[in-house]
């Protein structure tokens, strides 16, 4: 059996279950080794005080996003997973996007320069087409602001732990 993200968070810090006790105790948040053992080896289920916990103690607000959209009967139901991306991914996928609407910013200057729309150029870029474009250059925007927002929470919430 696969370690759930709470060992795997814990481990990757090189952390000891004790040691995750101790930090939530100092936190006036208790939690018995014990516990937190059945809830790393998926025998007890965690709650979400629990998890907000963990998430403080690791430095991983995404902790909570996994609970919510993974674990949680409600969550699972209406609270999208989100997928954290490194900012160099992020910039790529932005770039590529970008070029692609360049592409088709391009083509409507081309048809649309001399101030008339010809019957053979009618069929190159069609109504729907043309609404494509518009939709994904949208959402393009949309994408990009959301991902860049989540990524400076996160880095954010990260920085703080480092403060504290």
């Amino acid at each position: 059996m696969a370690d759930t993200i709470y060992k795997q968070m814990r481990k990757e810090r090189d952390l000891t279950r004790d040691e995750v006790c101790d930090r939530a105790s100092e936190m006036n948040n208790p939690i018995q080794p014990e516990r937190l053992e059945r809830i790393e080896n998926a025998k007890f289920p965690i709650a979400p005080d629990e998890v907000m916990l963990l998430a403080e103690i690791y430095g991983e607000p995404t902790l909570c996003n996994h609970y919510c959209s993974k674990e949680c009967p409600i969550g699972e139901k209406y609270v999208p997973e989100i997928k954290v991306k490194d900012l160099a991914q992020i910039v790529l996928e932005m770039l590529s996007s970008l070029n692609s609407m360049k592409k088709n910013h391009e083509r409507l200057i081309e048809i649309t320069a001399d101030g008339i729309i010809e019957d053979d150029q009618i069929g190159t870029l069609d109504e729907p087409q043309f609404h494509r474009i518009c939709e994904e250059a949208i959402e393009t925007a949309k994408q990009l602001s959301n991902e860049l927002t989540e990524k400076l929470d996160i880095e954010i919430e990260k920085s703080k732990e480092v403060k504290a």
